[in-house]
């Protein structure tokens, strides 16, 4: 048995296909945890799926954009009817804006943002809750961002839907706290993923924003050190953590 309680729990991952959430589900799956994969690419999906089964773990995919509510009810009903309930939920997914400064935000980027970094963990949070409730107890944990923490790491929408997700995190946190459910963040620091800034280095946000990291972040993470953060707040060992955001950022934080 697990000494995280995580044997057997029923998991979705969302962003799962590659970074930070494949190192996520397969963490939870050598755990004993049995795992949805949710992505929007069925490639990079299935790669999660079959390193999970080729170390002996369960696990499997939906495919979809999960700002759409008919992904969100299929993820939630396969997870339900392949595990029998969702114990934790983790809300992973998502892009990276242009480093726009708030002037020279598009309508396009703002919402292709916004849509998928704070709508869609919104909808699948909403989804999931009613399960959780009836068992009396789950996890859900989010990615956030330093940018979730600061004005300094983003642009004007990545840097808004990252508040969001803290914000949310504390709220679940205040709401449903007596219901045996928590919510908890990362806040990872420069993490090697696969995640692109299509970022013009000459506009106003790139080159005020280029400044203030330059000489503010250490190292570069691993995807692997952020899932152990992830897993470790979702886990029984975190059982009194409730409404946390933990920067997973050599220390960016603090300066």
């Amino acid at each position: 048995m697990s000494s995280t309680g995580l044997q057997g729990r029923g998991v979705i991952v969302t962003g799962a296909g590659s970074g930070i959430g494949r190192a996520a589900a397969l963490k939870f799956a050598a755990e004993g945890a049995k795992v949805l994969v949710a992505d929007l690419n069925p490639d990079s999906a299935e790669e999660t799926v079959k390193a999970v089964k080729d170390a002996g773990g369960v696990a499997q995919a939906v495919v979809g954009d999960l700002s759409d509510q008919q992904v969100v009810d299929q993820v939630v009903a396969t997870a339900m009817e392949a595990f029998g309930g969702v114990d934790i939920l983790v809300n992973n997914a998502g892009i990276m804006d242009r480093m726009s400064a708030l002037a020279d935000t598009d309508d396009a980027e703002w919402q292709r943002v916004i849509h998928i970094n704070l709508t869609a963990p919104f909808l699948l949070t909403r989804a999931v809750l009613p399960h959780m409730l009836t068992a009396g107890r789950g996890s859900i944990v989010f990615t956030a961002s330093e940018a979730g923490l600061r004005g300094s790491a983003a642009g004007a929408a990545y840097t808004a839907s990252k508040h969001g997700i803290v914000g949310l995190v504390k709220n679940l946190a205040v709401m449903y706290r007596k219901k045996g459910i928590r919510a908890n963040a990362i806040a990872p620091g420069p993490t090697a993923t696969s995640i692109q800034v299509d970022a013009s280095p000459d506009a106003h946000g790139p080159a005020v924003i280029g400044q203030l990291i330059g000489s503010n972040i250490g190292r570069m993470g691993t995807a692997e050190e952020q899932a152990a953060a992830i897993v470790y707040l979702a886990s029984d060992a975190a059982a009194f953590v409730n409404g946390a955001v933990l920067p997973v950022d050599d220390g960016w934080a603090a300066v």
